[in-house]
């Protein structure tokens, strides 16, 4: 595992910040090394740390290959893309209602217990989701019952599988400090955004043999990681509760400004990455093997701009949650103004590049901010509830989304310049106590 983080350090920061393959992996490593935990883990098992960051990295190529190649699936089983959108909502609000519940059992039964539910529930719904797909292109399954069935599988598989993030988010708050929280947040960003790099690749290269390989490798590779976690990571270095805590309020005042901000902009979030592969195929009139492709290549280079973002800004500058958000929303802004008003392919990869470093800005200082507005006790609580606001996000965003973009494909960015607008001015003018505890 140590060899397989430093090749990645080597293959993704080095060309992106001109590191040496040995600092790329360090990066990531950093904010643990700094922390001083009540029950400090021994130098000799720095290994085995890492892999919570390599539990994300498999963990962010699962989710980003399904995004790749949803689209251009959905239309070979005669899917419309309001149904494909569909698909995402259901499980997304399945994700929302179950998130909150696995952060608080992870207070209670463990990080590493959540997270391998979380992991092992990944592979096996995979599976599932992926030989539902598999009968209805090989004509068992008309489209309307493939829908059904599709749905209804993808949101027992988000059931189980929402219990990954919490549960690491956690696992990172029990090992930093409050001086180094942001930054241990930006390290979880960075492996998801790692992942996030490498299926959008995998899944344009493996859809050469079919649309549905990405999803088999998918499965495997998380199959392998829950192995990996089960007999390298330790449990968190935290005294695990005798009781469920209190359930925390998704109003409740300490974090209200954040769950306000994270919703609304991963709503925005999800409404581009649900509509943009239907952009690039009908604008570049490209078959679905080409659009996944080229999509693919789109998520991939935003990802990286990403995790650009959290390396350089986030792990190298002491910027408050709320300031990086401040930072985010105008670029955010001005990529989906491109996305609204440019046909062209070189423009609109340009906008997914902005929007990559803008959600890379925006994600730790979201997570950093409602961790650090609560006490240690109620990491997993937090963890849970913040965790929530993406999948609200996109519940909202993708049915939204593909519907406006049945109506007028340039009008979902319009609309997602709509709501980022007054967001901005939101952020602009909101105060948090966070700020002071910095």
């Amino acid at each position: 595992m140590n060899l397989l983080t430093r090749i990645a350090g080597c293959a993704v920061f080095a060309p992106l910040t001109g590191y040496s393959p040995l600092s790329g992996a360090d990066e990531l490593e950093r904010p643990i090394r700094e922390t001083q935990m009540t029950n400090p883990i021994d130098t000799s098992q720095r290994f085995a740390r890492r892999v919570l960051l390599a539990s994300l990295v498999a963990v962010g190529l699962g989710q980003t290959v399904l995004f790749a190649i949803l689209a251009p699936l959905g239309r070979e089983i005669g899917l419309s893309e309001i149904q494909v959108g569909a698909i995402i909502s259901a499980s997304s609000i399945t994700v929302f209602l179950c998130v909150p519940v696995w952060g608080r059992l992870s207070d209670k039964w463990g990080r590493k217990r959540v997270m391998l539910i979380g992991l092992f529930g990944y592979t096996l719904g995979t599976v599932v989701f992926a030989a539902v797909f598999q009968s209805a292109l090989m004509g068992l399954l008309a489209p309307m019952p493939a829908f059904v069935a599709l749905v209804i599988s993808r949101m027992l598989h988000a059931s189980v599988m929402s219990a990954t993030m919490p549960a690491s988010s956690a696992y990172m708050a029990d090992i930093t400090t409050v001086a180094t929280r942001t930054k241990g947040m930006g390290a979880v960003g960075a492996a998801n955004n790692l992942g996030a790099i490498m299926g959008p690749a995998l899944g344009g290269g493996l859809a050469i043999f079919s649309l549905l390989t990405p999803l088999w490798f998918a499965a495997g590779l998380t199959l392998v990681t829950a192995i990996v976690v089960t007999f390298m990571l330790p449990e968190a270095p935290r005294v695990v509760l005798a009781s469920v805590p209190a359930r925390m309020s998704r109003l409740d005042r300490r974090i209200l400004p954040f769950m306000i901000v994270g919703v609304l902009m991963f709503a925005g979030f999800a409404i581009v990455q649900q509509t943009m592969a239907f952009r690039f195929q009908d604008v570049l009139g490209l078959t679905g093997v080409e659009t996944a492709r080229i999509f693919g290549l789109a998520m991939m280079m935003s990802a990286a701009a990403s995790l650009l973002s959290q390396i350089v800004v986030v792990q190298r500058m002491n910027f408050r949650p709320f300031t990086l958000l401040k930072i985010a929303m105008p670029l955010l802004i001005v990529a989906f103004a491109i996305m609204a008003i440019s046909e062209s392919r070189d423009f609109l990869l340009a906008a997914m590049v902005l929007q990559g470093l803008g959600m890379g800005l925006a994600g730790p200082g979201f997570m950093a901010g409602a961790s650090l507005a609560v006490g240690p006790e109620e990491q997993g609580a937090v963890a849970g509830v913040a965790g929530s606001c993406g999948p609200l996000g996109f519940t909202i965003g993708p049915i939204t989304g593909t519907a406006l973009y049945s109506l007028q494909p340039e009008y979902p960015y319009l609309f997602t310049l709509m709501v980022y607008v007054p967001l901005l001015v939101f952020v602009l003018y909101t105060k948090v106590d966070q700020q002071s505890k910095e």
